[in-house]
């Protein structure tokens, strides 16, 4: 028997439970059920390069235009790469490796900055972001030039 609702419920009853001990039982249970749905996401994968100088990473709607910038970038000689996130909680487990595989590490999104602040965090890299909130895309000039000044600055 299942029992859906938005109370805590005791580990193995299954009955409302105050108990701050069960609290915590349970906090680790959902926790260990998220880490473990890592095991049947796919690896993140690179497009270029597997490691050097500059990875683009993105994430929703921005595939396109960094997609395109990369590509552009990597036809001119430079050592860039693109990589971009299907999952976000948890992320992939080869995300570390492949995000301390480049020099730098950029991030354009169509926020504020969110997957920035999670990469930061989690992988204790130092990320550089690109955001955008003007309710448009980006535009394929807007990561590719962003993307050189970073090339050119190494």
């Amino acid at each position: 028997e299942h029992r859906i609702g938005g109370l805590e419920k005791a580990d193995i009853s299954g009955n409302v439970s105050y108990d701050p001990e069960n609290h915590h039982r349970m906090q680790l249970l959902r926790a260990e059920k998220v880490a473990g749905i890592a095991r049947d996401i796919p690896d993140l994968q690179v497009h270029g390069p597997a490691r050097g100088d500059l990875l683009v990473l993105g994430w929703g709607s921005t595939y396109g235009a960094i997609r395109t910038a990369v590509e552009r970038l990597q036809a001119a000689g430079h050592s860039i790469s693109h990589a971009h996130m299907r999952h976000l909680n948890p992320f992939p487990q080869n995300s570390g490796e492949v995000l301390g595989s480049f020099k730098t590490v950029l991030i354009p999104e169509m926020n504020l900055g969110q997957l920035l602040m999670l990469i930061r965090a989690r992988y204790l890299i130092p990320a550089i972001g690109l955001d955008k909130v003007r309710g448009k895309p980006f535009r394929i000039a807007e990561i590719e030039e962003t993307a050189l000044r970073l090339l050119e600055a190494r």
